[in-house]
């Protein structure tokens, strides 16, 4: 059986190699899946995807005709894919619900803090023998209504780490959360989380209801100062709008992971370019802005459970071809 894995980097690369050395006849391409590389999958019965490859109907109708029975997407998200049209190609795709929570979770508390007290200005200060601590007051989180969007793994882990530090955990979805119950978090309706939170985090999926969840109007009724912290999906948050309310202060911190138009960025070395996106390099211009490039995700563990999940994914569509998941009917949340 022949894999086609895309977007797979050396990292990925090497830990792939480690599952599917000896079982199947597998091609590791670097570049993204899309019109233009969709060649290299002609008579690949296995397409391995990563979360910025383009899996619409028009590059799944050619897979189809190429011989591609199995999408084996590398990620917890499958936004980017149009299952409908897999189902009516009788392509199936399954998933990795979930790799490694724990890397998400220590990231998201990352920028939180280095946002807070200002380390990636301090790193660069110090290294040029400046000193002073003038503009670099932070403040306790000690206290704090942290607001968290989504009760999944992810977002349960957040409270948890938070309340160590003497937060108080919101937590919003749209289920019932016992967990959350058993964890001293108390759920709430999104307006409330808005209202109250001093620091507001996403951990929810990308949906046609979640879809620009922040926008001016949900950033208005945000305390004056919020901070803000996303490492579920870019398009949780409308670009232009964090701009706005940035330039008006009512954004005091803004933390990222993730973009909404990332697929041209992301993974890639674009040091020596002049990156077109203007909405992107205005973001950066200002000096409460962190931005990674979705590396919350990548840590040794998450990789090698990535590659596992994977692996068994395609064995269970090797020894059960008709029962394999389609994911059009699985609950577009994380797993409670």
């Amino acid at each position: 059986m022949k894999i086609v894995a895309y977007s797979a980097k050396p990292y990925d690369k090497q830990v792939l190699c480690r599952e599917f050395h000896h079982q199947w006849e597998t091609l590791y391409l670097e570049v993204p899946l899309d019109l233009n590389t969709i060649a290299y999958a002609k008579d690949a019965e296995v397409i391995s995807a990563f979360v910025n490859d383009r899996l619409d109907a028009k590059v799944l109708t050619l897979l189809a005709e190429g011989g591609t029975k199995l999408i084996a997407l590398r990620c917890a998200g499958f936004n980017h894919v149009d299952l409908e049209a897999a189902k009516s190609l009788g392509i199936k795709v399954v998933r990795v619900p979930a790799y490694s929570p724990y890397a998400v979770a220590e990231h998201t508390v990352a920028l939180m803090l280095g946002l807070n007290r200002k380390l990636y200005r301090a790193y660069n200060r110090v290294r040029e023998g400046n000193f002073s601590l003038n503009g670099m007051l932070g403040f306790d989180m000690y206290g704090k209504t942290v607001g968290i969007v989504g009760a999944g793994k992810i977002g349960r882990l957040v409270g948890q780490m938070l309340q160590a530090f003497g937060c108080e955990i919101l937590i919003y979805d749209p289920y019932t959360c016992e967990a959350c119950k058993d964890l001293g978090i108390k759920q709430v309706e999104l307006a409330e989380l808005f209202t109250q939170s001093d620091i507001i985090s996403l951990h929810c999926p990308l949906t046609p209801e979640t879809n620009h969840l922040i926008n001016l109007q949900t950033i208005e009724q945000m305390k004056n100062g919020v901070m803000l912290i996303n490492t579920g999906r870019g398009a949780l948050m409308d670009t232009m709008a964090l701009i706005e309310g940035l330039k008006s202060k009512k954004i005091g911190y803004l933390g990222m992971d993730v973009y909404e138009k990332e697929g041209a960025l992301f993974f890639e070395d674009h040091s020596c370019e002049i990156i077109q996106d203007d909405a992107f390099e205005r973001l950066l211009t200002f000096p409460n802005v962190l931005i990674t490039g979705h590396q919350a995700y990548f840590t040794e563990e998450a990789l090698t459970h990535i590659a596992q999940t994977t692996t068994a994914n395609i064995h269970e569509y090797i020894n059960n071809p008709e029962t394999t998941s389609c994911l059009e009917n699985e609950v577009t949340c994380e797993t409670h």
